[in-house]
């Protein structure tokens, strides 16, 4: 579904310039849930700007469907680490919003608001306005708003970061069961071992450093199985990941 082909970019500090990406390469299947983890500052986030069409490569291509990205595309959803609500709409309003920017009439997207409304659990808060909510209701607000439009790629830079551990557990469980369901491509980046390996049928661990390299890639076809978060496979697979971000070899 998304092919980066031999991608630079690179930015001027000073007199110098710093590279982030450097001939990078990375194919992402339709139906995948890949995830990104690595230091601060080796350029998670950026990659998904790039996928976005919010940044532009210096060098290479992105194609996604084949298409070549030279900007925005509808099908594309991405969930921002601070949620990026409108303070002055309500629950109801934001998670509307991107139907109502594309024109689409009133009579057309309200039952399928309602419905996402629902199933994120909403209903009872949907006038409620962002300020009103717990961290993990603007969370859902976010999520709900992006999936009404229906899309076929779904970016998250760090959407649970913020939240306590409860909540964060609740909305993965969330996020996987909306994998599960829709089989929508998914491109996530954390900072959380355990919930790489628990959302990541595909975890790319990228290194620290400028350009940035994949220090490894860890399939994880156990994704989704009742109990894989108390598994011995499961152990297994973070202390695999900490070991590569530590610099270390697996025992």
């Amino acid at each position: 579904m998304i092919e980066v082909s031999h991608c630079n970019l690179a930015y001027v500090q000073g007199a110098s310039q710093v590279k982030v990406y450097d001939d990078f390469s990375l194919k992402i299947e339709p139906g995948e849930s890949l995830v990104l983890i690595g230091p601060s500052g080796c350029g998670k986030s950026t990659l998904l700007y790039l996928l976005a069409g919010l940044l532009h490569p210096t060098g290479g291509e992105i194609k996604i469907w084949e298409e070549q990205v030279m900007g925005p595309r509808q099908k594309t959803a991405f969930i921002l680490q601070e949620y990026g609500l409108f303070p002055w709409l309500n629950v109801e309003r934001n998670v509307s919003l991107g139907l109502r920017v594309r024109h689409v009439s009133k009579r057309i997207y309200q039952r399928t608001v309602e419905e996402m409304i629902r199933k994120m659990g909403l209903w009872e808060v949907k006038h409620h306005f962002p300020s009103q909510l717990s961290g993990g209701q603007r969370q859902r607000v976010a999520l709900a708003r992006a999936l009404t439009l229906q899309p076929d790629l779904l970016l998250m830079d760090e959407p649970l970061s913020a939240l306590d551990a409860l909540t964060r557990e609740r909305l993965q469980k969330l996020l996987l069961e909306i994998w599960q369901e829709q089989k929508l491509t998914t491109v996530l980046v954390t900072h959380s071992i355990e919930e790489a390996v628990f959302l990541g049928s595909r975890i790319l661990v990228l290194a620290d450093g400028r350009p940035t390299h994949v220090m490894g890639e860890i399939l994880n076809p156990l994704i989704g199985q009742s109990g894989y978060r108390q598994s011995s496979e499961f152990f297994r697979k973070t202390s695999y990941v900490r070991s590569l971000l530590e610099g270390r070899k697996a025992e």
